[in-house]
């Protein structure tokens, strides 16, 4: 329920704030940290049919709820992104988000606050009832948050501060058990803001920090009260943590 946009896009982003040095470290303590950790004993691999099976295709699974459901997303052969959920059972749902872009795309498609593949859904975050928030890309490579209710709707999310043109839009991170989405979105400028999406549809904004292109706030994970850590990149591009503290 706490995950977030895969590690690699976020590397990817700061590397291009000239901070590679900071992700080569995480990196490291990453593998120190899995070195000493226990071999598991059980390992399950998770290919969706339809995953693409040429280099750098495939299936990411970067949420998980506590009864072990499984959410994330996959690239097919020509490189379009769907979504999926892993039931405890095994069992395999894929779907796309309605709007969500099928045309191929070639290599990455970078956005402000990381890199993304291509066109297509990407979920992110499961809770605990099984509702997924993630992002997709339509066919103009705008960007937009989505909510997968449990019962397979869907809730588009579009921040008010959007930016509209390729690369730009919003993303919806983490869904904790209320519902409560926490995301980002990118502006016409470039500039990272932090929102918090209520059930109702109420948006709060987290003021950005700096506020040059690729600059501001990227809140990552939401728990059950509200409280929420992430990042932010101030005007001198150096990252620092943060955690806002529900009111």
């Amino acid at each position: 329920m706490t995950n977030h946009i895969t590690f690699y896009q976020f590397c990817l982003a700061v590397r291009r704030k000239g901070a590679l040095a900071l992700c080569l470290a995480l990196c490291v303590l990453g593998l120190g940290l899995s070195a000493t950790a226990q071999e598991p004993t059980i390992l399950i691999t998770i290919n969706p049919p339809g995953a693409g099976t040429d280099a750098w295709q495939g299936t990411q699974g970067p949420g998980i709820n506590p009864a072990g459901a499984i959410t994330g997303f996959y690239s097919d052969s020509n490189n379009v992104y769907h979504g999926f959920l892993r039931a405890p059972d095994g069992r395999i749902t894929t779907f796309d988000v309605p709007g969500a872009g099928s045309e191929t795309v070639s290599g990455f498609f970078p956005t402000a606050i990381g890199v993304l593949g291509g066109q297509g859904t990407y979920p992110i975050s499961i809770n605990p009832a099984g509702a997924i928030s993630g992002a997709y890309i339509d066919s103009n490579n705008v960007i937009h948050g989505f909510l997968r209710h449990p019962d397979g709707k869907f809730t588009t999310i579009d921040d008010p501060y959007a930016g509209t043109s390729a690369g730009q839009g919003t993303i919806g991170e983490n869904i904790n058990p209320a519902r409560v989405v926490a995301g980002n979105c990118t502006d016409a400028s470039g500039v990272i803001q932090g929102y918090v999406h209520a059930p109702d549809g109420k948006f709060t904004m987290s003021p950005h920090a700096g506020k040059g292109s690729g600059q501001g706030t990227i809140p990552l994970t939401n728990n059950p009260t509200g409280a929420i850590t992430g990042a932010y990149i101030d005007k001198d591009n150096v990252i620092h943590g943060f955690l806002r503290i529900p009111e």
